[in-house]
Order: C-alpha cells, then sequence, then structure tokens
C-alpha cells in the first residue's frame, strides 16, 4: 500500500518523539508522594544526591554509624496499617534509574527489636538494588510493645514483611515506569524466620529467598530455648544441675574424641552430628566433683540439652542443641536465659514484665503460647506448593553449632516439606537444604563475599542454575557467632542436604577441592 508522503514524515516525527520522551507510567521522586497504597500512608519522599548524609543508628543490634550515601536515590518513608492497632514503619531507596539492576533486595530484622535498618537499606541501595526494610510495628526493643496488642504480634510476625513488599514493587512501578525483574529475601535468624513467613504465607513477594538460621517455629522454639537455661539455671549456679563454663570444654571433648572420625577425618567438626551417639555419662565423676568430670546433676543437664524440650507426655516441642556445639552453650546457661527468650513470655505468653522465669513449666507454658499466638507468629508450614507454583526459589542453611538456636529443628521441617511436596526430587527443583558444620550460626550473611550463598539463590532464580555444593570458608576473627569477615584458614563443600562431605583421602583436608559430597549412608 503506497502512502503520500506527508503522512510518511509525520509517522517518522511522531516515532522519534515517542522514542525520546520518557515513559507515561515513569514519575518523579517528589511525585511519589501521591502514590496511593491500600493501608500506606507516605510520610517523606527525598531525592538524595552523591554525598548525603546518613544519620547513625541505634537499637541493639541495628546500631550503624553516620554515612554518606554515594549513589543518587530517592527514598520514602511510609507508616502501614492493616488493622486497627497497627503501625508498621516502612522504608524504600530506589536507586537512579542508571544505576538500577532490575532487582529488589529486601533487609530482615532481627530478634523483637523495632527498628528499621537503614545503613543496610542504604548498602543494598549503592549496589543497585531497590531496598527496604520494616520496623515490624514497633519501635520497642524489648517486649512492653507486645502486651495487650495482638495485632502487633501479627505485625512483628507476618504483616510487616508483606506490608513493606506491597509499598516496594509499587512505588518502583511508578518510579521506573516498569515493574521489578527479581525480588529477593537474604537474612538469618528472626530475618530467616521472616523469609519463611514469606514463603509460607505470601508465595508471590519474592522469587529468591535465603533462609539461614532461622528462628522458627516461635511457639516452639522460644519455650525450646529457655528449656535449655532452665534446666541449667532454675537452681541457680549453686544447683546441681548447673555446668559452670570450664566444663563445656570437658564436654566438648569428649563429645569430638566419640565423634569427630565418624566422616572419615579427624578436624575438629563433627560433620553429621545427628549421627553421633557420644553420651556424657562416659565422662561422669567417680568420686565427687572435679575440674574434668561432670557430676551426676551436670550430666542430666547435658542429657537434656542434647535432648530438647518435651510435652509431659514425651512428644517433642523442639530439638535440643547437638553434640559438638558445647563451646557456644555459655551464651544461654552461664547467668541467665537469652533475653528474646524472656521477653518471648513477658509480653506475649503472660503479657506480664514481671513474670520469673524459674516459675516456667514447659509444658503448660508452651500450650499457652501456642494457643494465644500461633495464628500470628509461626513459619512451621511444610505446605510450599503455592510458592513453588509461582516459581519461587529458596535455600535453607542450618548451622550445626548454632549460638542461640537448636538447629535440628529446621531440618526437620526441611524432611517435611519433601514429604508434604511428594519426595526430594519434587522438592529439590524449587527449595533446597544446607547444613553447616562448625558454624555457629549465619555464616554466610556475615561474610556475604567469602560465603558466596547469595550468589547461589541468584543464579537458581536467573539462570535455573540450581546448587549442588557451596564453598563454606572458615574463618578467624571473623564477625557475626565468628562466621564471617576474617581471614579463611579451611573451606569446605556445604552440600544439598542429606549429602555431606567427604574427603578423598589426598590432598590438603583444608581445601574444599578434595572432599565429595556422598551419601551419608
Amino acid at each position: 500500500m503506497k502512502h503520500p508522503k506527508g503522512f510518511i514524515l509525520c509517522a517518522v516525527f511522531l516515532a522519534i518523539l515517542i522514542f525520546t520522551l520518557p515513559a507515561a507510567a515513569q514519575q518523579s521522586c517528589e511525585s511519589l508522594k501521591s502514590i496511593k497504597i491500600p493501608n500506606i500512608t507516605i510520610t517523606s519522599v527525598e531525592k538524595g544526591e552523591p554525598g548525603y548524609e546518613l544519620a547513625a543508628q541505634g537499637g541493639g543490634f541495628m546500631n550503624a554509624p553516620a554515612q554518606k550515601i554515594q549513589a543518587p536515590f530517592c527514598r520514602i518513608q511510609a507508616v502501614s496499617a492493616p488493622s486497627s492497632d497497627s503501625h508498621i514503619g516502612i522504608e524504600v531507596w530506589l536507586p537512579d534509574a542508571s544505576n538500577w539492576n532490575g532487582r529488589f533486595l529486601a533487609v530482615g530484622n532481627p530478634g523483637f527489636i523495632g527498628s528499621i535498618a537503614s545503613s543496610g537499606i542504604a548498602r543494598n541501595m549503592e549496589q543497585g538494588y531497590v531496598s527496604a526494610g520494616t520496623d515490624t510495628g514497633h519501635l520497642d526493643p524489648g517486649f512492653e510493645w507486645a502486651i495487650g496488642h495482638p495485632e502487633k504480634w501479627a505485625d512483628w510476625g507476618h504483616r510487616a514483611v508483606h506490608e513493606m513488599v506491597v509499598a516496594t514493587k509499587t512505588l518502583a512501578n511508578a518510579y521506573y515506569g516498569k515493574p521489578i525483574q527479581y525480588s529477593y529475601w537474604n537474612s538469618c535468624h528472626n530475618g530467616g524466620n521472616q523469609g519463611l513467613n514469606e514463603a509460607q504465607r505470601y508465595p508471590e513477594d519474592f522469587d529468591g529467598i535465603i533462609a539461614e538460621d532461622p528462628a522458627f517455629f516461635i511457639t516452639h522454639l522460644q519455650p525450646g530455648s529457655l528449656y535449655i537455661s532452665w534446666v541449667a539455671l532454675k537452681d541457680g549456679v549453686g544447683g546441681p544441675g548447673y555446668i559452670p563454663p570450664a566444663k563445656l570444654e570437658v564436654i566438648n571433648k569428649a563429645a569430638l574424641a566419640a565423634c569427630d572420625g565418624n566422616d572419615g577425618l579427624v578436624d575438629g567438626i563433627i560433620e553429621r552430628p545427628t549421627s553421633c551417639d557420644f553420651d556424657p555419662a562416659s565422662i561422669q565423676c567417680k568420686n565427687g566433683d572435679g575440674p574434668d568430670c561432670l557430676t551426676a546433676g551436670q550430666v542430666d543437664t547435658v542429657r537434656k540439652i542434647y535432648e530438647g524440650a518435651k510435652f509431659n507426655d514425651g512428644t517433642p516441642i523442639y530439638t535440643g542443641f547437638e553434640r559438638g556445639s558445647e563451646l557456644n552453650w555459655a551464651f544461654m546457661i552461664e547467668k541467665e536465659p537469652f533475653s528474646v527468650n524472656m521477653n518471648y513470655f513477658k509480653g506475649i505468653v503472660f503479657e506480664d514484665p514481671d513474670w520469673d522465669f524459674h516459675t516456667f513449666d514447659v509444658d503448660r507454658d508452651t500450650r499457652l503460647g501456642i494457643k494465644k499466638a500461633a495464628a500470628a507468629v509461626d513459619a512451621n508450614n511444610p505446605n510450599l506448593k503455592p510458592f513453588k507454583d509461582a516459581g519461587g526459589k529458596i535455600i535453607m542453611l542450618s548451622s550445626w553449632n548454632s549460638l542461640a538456636l537448636p538447629p535440628g529443628q529446621y531440618v526437620k521441617y526441611y524432611e517435611a516439606v519433601e514429604k508434604t511436596m511428594g519426595g526430594p526430587e519434587q522438592t529439590q527443583d524449587f527449595a533446597r537444604m544446607f547444613t553447616a558444620p562448625g558454624s555457629g550460626g549465619c555464616p554466610a550473611f556475615a561474610n556475604p563475599e567469602g560465603f558466596k550463598l547469595f550468589d547461589a539463590i541468584v543464579d537458581w532464580v536467573e539462570k535455573g542454575e540450581a546448587p549442588d555444593r557451596i564453598i563454606y570458608p572458615h574463618t578467624k576473627g571473623g564477625g557475626m557467632m565468628g562466621g564471617g569477615g576474617g581471614e579463611a584458614y579451611r573451606t569446605r563443600p556445604l552440600c544439598v542436604y542429606p549429602k555431606q562431605a567427604r574427603y578423598n583421602g589426598s590432598g590438603d583436608p583444608n581445601d574444599a577441592a578434595n572432599f565429595t559430597c556422598v551419601d551419608p549412608n
């Protein structure tokens, strides 16, 4: 069909005009203040240029010094109110379109702490990610926020992160004129629990999730964890079951002597603690007490710490600490229970700031917590089919020598996922578990440059390359839980559960290249 010359010139002019104008849906930073999002009130929108000064942060684990931001961005602060008793603080940082990598990487929260990790959000943004975080619905770092406020339990348990995700995706879509391409969650401890809640309750929020050493199944974890402290401390430091810190090394040496070589290599690590049958009675004192043996009361305490909490009928509540982890027990049993365990009972179970842990009854108090809070806080549903159907991928990691969280329960959860999903093949195409021998917790979160767990989830989501083994560097003088930041003195492969690393018999035993992933049986 022949067109007049004027028609052709007009078409060319319109084409040039279309391709030189910004996308119609794209909006300026300042205009985001008027974006309408259900439950959300935007309180501040700010355009930041390189050199922007971010104030120092306080709030327990969220402490961070003042810093200068080195990339242009748009910073949005908002409040979400999904219930009449909700006040969830949210912060979203959008990198300039020229610096954006098309991805969203969220920031999690430790424990019950209510504050936004602006420094972490800024760090992600400088690396090219849309990033966001939440205060989980409160600013009080203790337990007072929970007393009389069950809606805030749900905000902390799961709603705050989802509200943050909805806000972030809406704002990014408006700012860039196109949706986020890939969304990621990468966190540990309570942040790992937040990731599990996302996969179970909001399966379309994230494409890739790393749930590392999660503080999950809260209504069982908190009494299970407190029980470990209670059996050692219920009669005080002079009681028959108290274990002096110096004796933890005695127990650890005996456990290693019994089980270190089970994987064919004596290296100071029990590769698969669940296969270790060390009995603390083997080091019970023959006469009275002594520095290199355990009294009968101490033997009983160690056994109960290994076994974990149980209901009166013998049904497990939560697994205990594993053999080989004894050097990390002092954190829980030296003088007083872990504050997070105490805050759970004071703020949620009993709603009593004066509650005394000496009155703890593991059966009664666990059942009360389940009745009151399970719907709001637990993340133990093994049916991840909706997450799989949405195209999601999840990497789970459990550290065998975990400092505060008994690790075996997470492995049991993964086994339940496999059973629910129809077996290993139907599970490992979207969910994989890795266990870390020798790690005290959060090794990849503390050392992301050395332990490339996040790289593994990105490759799986974006390239379809499922991880079979991930190299874990053991470090000296590392950061969180002794797991990162320092100089690596040994590397080992972490294998897809239930496989474990086995030394080939030749070459440097501190080099991961000389290990093969094998079936433990």
